[in-house]
């Protein structure tokens, strides 16, 4: 049998998240949301594509949880944006309930599941869905790191002109302008970035990617980034279906790891199988650890709006 995700949000996100896993035929799809007759004719659409890009999967829309059952994994990207005149905390408050709708109606269907949370504001949104999931933190990931660090890398081969495949970069913390880029663990062909661009220009990339999502926002005017977070997020899919033991930064429940206990933040993981597999602890410099701890208290004062 073939492998079962289910995404929740049939938004741009959700919607290019099918398209992405049907597209590389990872698993069959089901796309889900409230909004009538919008997941079934973008299931459908994608479906009907599967004949000319020679893939076998099948890929339905529904409204109904009911759908989803017994799924392998559940990608939620379900939420709303941010509309003027909303304060960040009635945003909170709206994804929150939604948040909790979702993940008690995807538990009920999917008890085994494991969750990719990609809602925003996402340390708090993944936080939210383990709490009401009841599930270990092997099986609540939120996805941050893979999108934050492919600007990163993009910015970086760019300013080098070189392929984007000799391009690696880490970028831990939060998921938000105090997410923490790190240089030093940053290389291009195996030589660490620091050697390669002046301080100056490094610090304008580092800058350029803790603005990425907005700099996106600014040029479409309405609406966000969907190519890439979708992407990130089936990057994670596919680790996890594949059983890669692939390490990437992901947003996990730490429990003491990096001096940072019963949050959600950005580190480098190891993706398998069973979900996360293992959690990267890495050196940080004294002004590395500072900045990440700083990340810590923006997600603590988020999770502290809505008491998870």
């Amino acid at each position: 049998m073939r492998k079962k995700v289910s995404i929740v949000g049939a938004g741009n996100v959700g919607a290019t998240a099918a398209h992405w896993i049907a597209a590389k035929e990872l698993a069959d799809v089901v796309l889900i949301d409230i909004a009538e007759g919008i997941p079934q004719g973008k299931a459908l659409d994608l479906l009907e594509a599967m004949p000319i890009e020679k893939r076998d999967v099948q890929v339905i829309g529904a409204n109904d949880y009911a759908a989803t059952a017994n799924s392998d994994i559940v990608v939620i990207t379900a939420g709303i944006p941010r509309k003027p005149g909303m304060s960040r905390d009635d945003l909170l408050h709206t994804n929150y309930k939604i948040m909790s709708d979702v993940v008690s109606k995807v538990v009920a269907q999917s008890p085994e599941s494991i969750l990719i949370i990609v809602s925003n504001p996402l340390d708090a949104m993944a936080q939210a869905a383990f709490k009401q999931s009841g599930f270990n933190r092997e099986r609540v990931i939120g996805m941050a790191g893979i999108l934050d660090s492919a600007r990163f890398r993009t910015f970086i081969a760019q300013e080098l002109n070189v392929s984007v495949e000799n391009v690696t970069a880490f970028v831990l913390g939060g998921h938000g302008d105090t997410m923490v880029p790190l240089p030093r663990y940053s290389t291009v062909a195996g030589i660490p970035i620091t050697e390669l661009i002046p301080k100056d220009r490094l610090d304008a990339i580092v800058q350029r990617t803790r603005d990425g999502g907005a700099e996106i926002v600014k040029h479409l005017k309405t609406g966000s980034a969907y190519y890439a977070p979708s992407a990130a997020a089936v990057e994670m899919v596919e680790a996890i279906l594949k059983d890669k033991k692939k390490i990437v930064p992901c947003a996990v429940h730490l429990q003491g790891e990096y001096g940072i206990d019963g949050y959600f933040v950005g580190v480098p993981c190891k993706l398998g199988a069973a979900g996360l597999e293992q959690i990267i602890e890495i050196k940080l410099t004294a002004e590395e650890d500072a900045a990440l701890k700083k990340s810590v208290d923006a997600v603590k004062e988020l999770c502290g709006v809505i008491g998870v």
